[in-house]
């Protein structure tokens, strides 16, 4: 199963962000190329501890739905709601300038892949193993980086 801690996939997460442009349209979902960019980097900081988000969290979601999100191999679902911290136009950090908070993205997924321990607990899934956290981050990544055809 492929994760951030894996250099090879860090590069081929770099290499699709490279690719994603503030004009990228949207396959689907409500988010700009540029607020998908700032959404990621907001989930990002709170793996690192730098933002807060509500709990979502139950025993179905910190179970069952934990295993099949980090385990099946199938890509997420389009349209789960996000938590309200994370989401653009509510509580997400908002853009500024696309090459920064692009480069800022590239710069936290290398920050968040070098933890060897992750502190917080995920406000869905609950704690996670640092293996469990990098494999959400790519998961998170990759679907939306697939979004905007990427």
């Amino acid at each position: 199963m492929r994760h951030l801690a894996e250099p090879k996939t860090r590069r081929a997460i770099a290499e699709r962000l490279a690719l994603l442009t503030p004009g990228s349209a949207a396959i689907w979902g409500r988010m700009s190329a540029h607020q998908a960019v700032c959404h990621l980097s907001d989930s990002f900081r709170f793996a690192l501890g730098r933002k807060s988000a509500s709990d979502a969290s139950g025993v179905l979601q910190r179970t069952l739905v934990k295993w099949i999100a980090l385990r099946v191999p199938m890509p997420w679902p389009k349209g789960v709601p996000t938590r309200p911290e994370m989401e653009q136009g509510i509580g997400g950090t908002p853009p500024l300038t696309f090459a920064a908070d692009r480069a800022e993205l590239a710069g936290l997924i290398e920050e968040f892949a070098a933890l060897r321990e992750i502190a917080v607990a995920h406000p869905i899934f609950g704690r996670m193993t640092r293996d469990e956290w990098m494999r959400w981050g790519f998961l998170h990544a990759d679907h939306h980086l697939r979004q905007f055809g990427m």
